[in-house]
């Protein structure tokens, strides 16, 4: 696995270190994982590394299953079969490691837990801040999370919002939320202070996408393209 990933020709922070040594893992698939596509399956096997980036594994035939590799993330599962890859560390997969910190927590049971995430504090590892983030402080509060994608977080704030972030426990807990949020069911509520007083309602309705040239940036993508968002006012 010489090979380096890069995303859009940019330097991408799940980059192959070049002192990496390669860790090759295996499982069986369960009656759970039956009928699950690849690249979902290995967050759970590999839950330090992101989709993205298992997807570019499997592409890259570096995931073998029943002894074959496969090239195909949506490839479906079945009960019984063998699933190897070999993983190689990235700046993200080193940063998922727990990190114990005082965390303002104002609901959790066995599902999930309620954090209030102070303005100041990432929430994901990422380039210019690979440690001290809400994820690492996550994982030293629930080390159980280490099993699941992103150590549960299923949504974001900016570094310098404050706000209630709610976070799954379990792989079914995290699923649920995932869902609920992708189908827009969930209802969030933002206070921002303003230069100026705003007279009349509105609302701001385009459309979002990773800024081309600033990667930890988003920015409106042009029309046709990137993510609807809108933020009533």
């Amino acid at each position: 696995m010489g090979a380096k990933y890069r995303a859009g020709g940019l330097d991408d922070p799940e980059e192959e270190a070049d002192d990496g040594a390669a860790e090759r893992r295996g499982a069986e698939v369960d009656t759970a994982g039956h009928g699950e596509r690849l690249d979902r399956w290995l967050t759970g096997m590999a839950p330090e590394f992101s989709r993205n980036h298992l997807q570019s594994l499997v592409e890259r035939g570096c995931v073998v299953v029943d002894g074959k590799p496969q090239t195909k993330p949506s490839q479906k599962l079945r009960a019984g079969q063998r699933v190897d890859v070999e993983l190689v560390p990235t700046e993200e997969s080193r940063a998922f490691r727990a990190e114990a910190m005082a965390l303002d927590f104002v609901f959790e049971d066995e599902y999930l837990l309620v954090v209030n995430k102070p303005a100041g504090l990432v929430v994901h590892p990422a380039a210019g801040n690979w440690s001290g983030t809400l994820m690492n402080g996550l994982l030293a509060h629930h080390p159980a999370a280490a099993s699941l994608p992103r150590a549960g977080l299923v949504h974001r704030l900016d570094k310098d919002t404050s706000g209630l972030l709610v976070v799954g426990k379990t792989l079914e807990a995290v699923t649920a939320l995932s869902r609920q949020i992708a189908a827009r069911e969930v209802h969030r509520e933002y206070l921002a202070l303003t230069w100026g007083r705003i007279d009349t309602a509105f609302n701001a309705d385009q459309p979002l996408r990773r800024d081309p040239v600033s990667r930890v940036q988003m920015a409106v993508a042009p029309a046709g393209l990137g993510k609807p968002a809108r933020t009533d006012v």
